[in-house]
């Protein structure tokens, strides 16, 4: 059985599906090692242009699983305090390839974000919930820290700190409407509709420029990262300079719009 599914259902659009639903896609090792795979994989392939990350069943991802850990690969001869590191190093390798791969990508959580799957859908780019999901940072419920694989660091910009101190010390249920309200998700759809409502977002992002859309996703992110306002907006002039000056795209923009169609760009 393969734990990770990869579909193209739209032009453009790659479909990966955790696929462990008996233990609600939990981290387990032999899932998030092919996700992660899978994820640079796709990030490589220049048919694709939105990533589209779903689970199987009833939940988005459970987190870390308890029971069935799976195996590390490489670990012989290595004491247990190095084997822990590796591990989370693994792990937090899977949240990087999220930002790394220039395709957008979205995360379509239906059911529990819990744990680790709360951190796993933080660091996509997009989110959009089905109205049966719910967001638990729960580390703290077992008796750990809520903060795990960069949720700290990302919870608090999308939220607030107050907000996300309120979440992750509490280890309280956040409902997919709370989360909308919150910013935690930009929409909330009825379950049925939790994908074609990602494909639809998806399509909208295909019509844009390749490289303004890829530009955009990489300077959200370095912004979380800048120390200050005058130097991300010298890496933002010089980003719309650069697409605005080795490309047709300004003039295609306008010309579309004068001839009343849409307009390709061909970067």
């Amino acid at each position: 059985m393969s734990f990770i599914l990869v579909d193209r259902p739209r032009p453009g659009v790659a479909l990966v599906t955790l696929n462990r639903p008996e233990r609600m896609n939990a981290m387990a090792f032999d899932v998030m090692i092919p996700f992660r795979e899978q994820i640079e994989a796709l990030g490589a392939d220049n048919d694709v242009r939105v990533i589209v990350v779903t689970g199987a069943g009833r939940g988005f991802c459970s987190g870390a699983d308890l029971e069935d850990p799976g195996m590390m690969p490489n670990i012989d001869g290595l004491t247990l305090t190095t084997i822990a590191q590796r591990a989370m190093r693994l792990l937090d390798d899977v949240i990087r390839s999220l930002r790394h791969v220039p395709q957008p990508v979205i995360a379509a959580v239906n059911g529990a974000a819990v744990g680790g799957g709360f951190c796993l859908a933080m660091a996509h780019d997009l989110r959009v919930a089905a109205r049966s999901a719910y967001f638990r940072a729960a580390g703290i419920n077992n008796g750990l820290t809520s903060a795990e694989l960069g949720l700290s660091y990302l919870l608090p910009r999308a939220v607030g700190v107050t907000k996300a101190a309120d979440i992750m010390l509490t280890g309280r249920d956040v409902t997919a409407d709370e989360a909308e309200r919150l910013g935690i998700v930009s929409r909330v759809v009825d379950d049925a509709d939790l994908l074609d409502e990602c494909y639809a977002m998806a399509e909208q992002i295909i019509g844009w420029s390749r490289i303004g859309i890829e530009l955009s996703k990489r300077l959200l992110w370095s912004s979380m990262e800048s120390s200050s306002l005058s130097g991300h907006m010298d890496h933002e002039g010089t980003s719309q300079l650069y697409v605005r000056l080795t490309t047709q795209n300004f003039d295609e923009a306008i010309r579309s719009r004068r001839q009343g169609r849409k307009a390709e760009y061909l970067d």
